[in-house]
């Protein structure tokens, strides 16, 4: 009996053993038994500084870290670990390498969610009722935006200054400024003849200026009352005078145009003739 307690308390403490490592196991690998953590996969063109248990954050806190990174030929995947179940990332969801500063440092990868949450939403991506139009899902797969430091950024301006040559951008740059500078010479050029023109034109606008200020003066002296009575009066006068001058032109005209008149001076001019003649004899 001695030896069967012995052997059973032996066998007891094996099996508590075992399952003691086997929790510590899981517990080191990340595996709880509660399913707290949950996997997806982030697609990049460059994995530059990231490596397996590079930080995953959102909104600057950490909520896991990559598990793993496999090569393909279109990109680079790398397996991420979310350590809770109960975080609802509403899509369009996508993920952005990043570091401390522009010059450089540590690799994280930030987690963005841009998707409108929605109130009461009972589901959890770990769950089988995960809607994927909705939230991210376990398993699913996102968009990764390459690292942005100063060697990429050098990198870049690189390359397009290649293409820009290839393209013979510069020289067509270089070509269309030369063209504003002549554009702008001959501007310059246009506006100093205009400049001489209107010097040329002053001595008329001066004299302009005088004869518009005299016909002022003379309108302003019309405008005296004094001055419109006189002109009244004087315009009286030669309606009157005129008048005069059309009665004795009528009576003129009736003179010369009376027959016994014309009768009368013609005898008489015939006589006046007549007694010369005989003063003269």
């Amino acid at each position: 009996m001695r030896r069967s307690y012995r052997d059973a308390i032996v066998g007891f403490s094996l099996i508590g053993g075992l399952v003691i490592f086997s929790g510590l196991t899981f517990w080191l690998k990340g595996l709880k038994l509660s399913r707290q953590t949950w996997n997806i996969t982030a697609n990049f063109t460059d994995a530059t500084g990231l490596s397996e248990g590079t930080p995953v954050t959102f909104r600057g806190i950490q909520i896991g870290n990559v598990q793993k990174i496999t090569f393909t030929p279109k990109d680079v995947q790398a397996k991420l670990r979310i350590n809770s179940n109960d975080l609802i990332l509403f899509k369009p969801v996508t993920a952005k390498i990043e570091t401390n500063s522009l010059l450089g440092g540590d690799a994280q990868i930030s987690i963005t969610s841009k998707g409108e949450p929605i109130k009461n939403l009972n589901m959890l991506p770990t769950g089988e009722e995960c809607i994927q139009k909705l939230i991210l899902c376990e398993g699913d797969s996102i968009v990764g935006n390459d690292l942005s430091n100063i060697s990429k950024l050098t990198g870049d301006l690189n390359k397009f200054i290649n293409d820009a040559e290839k393209k013979e951008i510069i020289d067509k740059m270089v070509s269309s400024i030369e063209q504003f500078d002549s554009t702008q010479e001959n501007l310059d050029e246009l506006i100093r003849l205009s400049k001489l023109e209107l010097y040329k034109a002053r001595p008329i606008i001066k004299e302009l200026k005088k004869s518009v200020n005299h016909i002022n003066s003379i309108l302003s002296t019309i405008d005296d009352p004094e001055v419109l009575q006189d002109i009244k009066s004087s315009t009286s006068s030669v309606k009157s005078f005129t008048a005069k001058i059309d009665r004795i032109s009528d009576k003129i005209d009736e003179i010369v145009n009376d027959d016994d008149l014309r009768n009368a001076l013609k005898d008489a001019a015939i006589g006046v003739g007549k007694l010369f003649n005989d003063i003269y004899k």
